[in-house]
């Protein structure tokens, strides 16, 4: 794979990749979660800093919401 500068990628590029990562980082971190049934709401137990970390990670840089209209903007 080859790296990528910043020139690679436009607008579009860089939303779509950011909505993606963000909402599998939630899909995947609940399901874990769902692993640990109670256990996953304590914040004594690594899962839920994670999960809270994996919710904020979809607004920062901007929310999926956001993400999305940019997207259909180029289309």
């Amino acid at each position: 794979m080859e790296a990528y500068s910043n020139d690679d990628m436009d607008q579009q590029s860089v939303s779509m990749a950011k909505y993606w990562t963000s909402e599998k980082c939630i899909e995947n971190v609940t399901k874990c979660q769902q692993l640990f049934g109670g256990y996953g709401y304590m914040l004594e137990y690594p899962i839920a800093n994670l999960f809270a970390s994996a919710r904020v990670e979809s607004i920062y840089g901007g929310t999926t919401e956001i993400m999305k209209e940019l997207i259909s903007r180029s289309i």
